[in-house]
């Protein structure tokens, strides 16, 4: 039973990967899921926050000038350095000791950053780079058009300066999900994953304050990815990552049927530990067997929208069958 696959250029031996989170920001633990059928692991991402955090803490300034006047950004330059080290030390340490590709992953907001760290995370020998784009409408001088350029511009830059392949992990608020995606596969990109989680807002009526609702996804999440993945799969120029309320591995065969080319999985292991990754790999093989399948390629994309149909039309025609019954 062969469930081996090429993503972003790269040979997985299986279709399932660990997405960027905290269990990955351990090399121990990613042993540990090679050793449970994971095909590559993404790095817990690195927050351009994170290290202005860690410069402040570091430096005990607010206002940097006000004690080090010209110096700072010299002392600045040399925390950033150190804070960053350290996670390219575990790179390495995670490239010494697997043998599944290391997918870097990194979330800034200045455009300098997302150049300075892309090369840093090429030099520290990962196979990939997952650019973790979220960038939310929050506000309302921020339009559609300015969000496209911000992604152009990052991607036009990154392919000159890089040459390991470039993944772009994004959220769902986009006005022109369908046409924004495929453009930008068609700008020379490896791959998209669908779809970022994004923090959840919750109100305490207690203390009358905002706070975190659970970051973790559940498996009614699963549904808005796969919708995407169908309809993108086929009319994209790049490998299409599935994420998102993936808990069993019907949801893993869904997802390749829907055409994705890898399957990412978070929140199942945070769950029900590392361990689900080799019942995810083995009920896989075990439908494979079932249905007669010797490959993935020869199933992936059965149910996706083909490249000259309509998805509006195919949607419609799903809406109809089940409010209507008219189909």
């Amino acid at each position: 039973m062969d469930t081996k696959t090429q993503y972003l250029g790269l040979e997985l031996k299986s279709p399932i990967i660990v997405g960027s989170c905290g269990l990955t920001a351990d090399v121990d633990k990613m042993v540990e899921m090679e050793s449970a059928g994971a095909g590559a692991v993404i790095l817990k991402s690195v927050f351009e926050e994170q290290i202005i955090y860690d410069i402040k803490r570091n430096t005990h300034v607010v206002a940097p000038t006000d004690n080090y006047g010209d110096s700072y950004e010299y002392i600045a330059m040399h925390v950033a350095d150190d804070s960053l080290n350290k996670h390219f030390q575990m790179i390495r340490d995670a490239k010494s000791r697997l043998s599944i590709p290391v997918i870097g992953s990194i979330n800034c907001y200045s455009y300098e950053n997302w150049l300075t760290y892309a090369i840093k995370f090429q030099e520290a020998g990962c196979d990939a780079l997952e650019l973790n784009m979220a960038i939310l409408p929050y506000e309302t001088s921020l339009s559609a058009d300015d969000v496209e350029r911000t992604f152009n511009q990052i991607v036009n830059t990154l392919r000159k300066s890089i040459s390991i392949p470039i993944s772009i992990k994004v959220g769902t608020y986009f006005t022109d999900m369908a046409k924004q995606m495929q453009q930008l596969s068609w700008m020379g990109i490896q791959g998209v994953t669908m779809f970022n989680k994004s923090v959840q807002v919750d109100i305490d009526t207690d203390t009358e304050t905002l706070k975190n609702a659970s970051w973790l996804s559940n498996p009614d999440e699963i549904y808005n990815t796969l919708r995407w993945v169908a309809i993108l799969s086929k009319k994209m120029r790049c490998d299409l990552s599935a994420s998102t309320g993936v808990y069993t591995p019907e949801d893993v065969v869904k997802m390749l049927l829907a055409g994705a080319t890898t399957v990412q999985v978070v929140s199942c292991l945070y769950k029900n530990g590392i361990d689900t990754l080799r019942t995810l790999n083995e009920g896989l093989q075990q439908w494979m067997q079932g249905k007669g399948y010797d490959s993935i390629a020869q199933f992936r994309g059965k149910l996706a929208v083909q490249p000259n149909d309509k998805a509006s039309v195919a949607m419609r025609t799903q809406f109809m069958k089940y409010f209507a019954k008219i189909v």
